[in-house]
């Protein structure tokens, strides 16, 4: 893998390889190394009943969370979410949750992004965030759906095209040494700093 110069750093892969926790891993591993660092973001986690996956919430690095998606929710108000498959997104409760995490501030060392997606972008204020992000010169690790038929979604065709962007494609085979890269790569990058 090439040395990265970027501080964008985007993981994609097909669902359920692995690219929650191999960002979560990162996290745990910053924090144990460098526990001065100041990580901000959140990432998104799947509900199950059983077997079945019925949903995904949203959680904050301190812990936060709410809905961002359910198959089994059924209020009037749902009605008007917009769906994404099976799953009904609770646009408020995702904005309430994830956009205060995307604000910049002064002292903030990295961000943490998960996921830049089709549920995530049904709300118009996050993908503006975002791109605020990007352009503060923080170093992000976030990550991306894999194109679908061979298209990608516009706003993640932005970033995967973006000039300080790295994308990593996870495999079962590869993700333990991609998550290294990238461990590597940000320490260097924060120690520049």
């Amino acid at each position: 893998m090439a040395v990265v110069t970027g501080k964008c750093f985007l993981v994609t892969g097909p669902p359920g390889v692995g690219k929650t926790t191999l960002v979560m891993r990162v996290v745990e591993s910053l924090r144990a190394s460098h526990p001065e660092l100041n990580i901000q973001g959140f990432y998104t986690r799947e509900n199950r009943e059983g077997s079945q996956r019925v949903g995904f919430e949203v959680v904050t690095l301190d812990g936060r969370r709410g809905p961002l998606a359910s198959s089994t929710v059924s209020s009037r108000e749902s009605l008007r979410w917009p769906c994404v498959g099976k799953y009904k997104v609770d646009l408020a409760s995702f904005e309430a949750i994830a956009l205060p995490e995307l604000e910049v501030k002064e002292g903030t060392d990295l961000f943490i992004i998960d996921e830049v997606g089709k549920m995530e972008l049904f709300s118009y204020s996050f993908f503006p965030a975002v791109l605020k992000v990007l352009e503060s010169n923080i170093p992000i690790l976030a990550t991306i759906p894999i194109p679908k038929s061979g298209r990608d979604i516009t706003e993640v065709s932005r970033l995967r095209n973006h000039p300080g962007a790295a994308v990593s494609t996870l495999n079962t085979g590869n993700r333990d040494a991609i998550r290294e890269t990238i461990y590597t790569q940000i320490v260097s990058l924060l120690q520049k700093h």
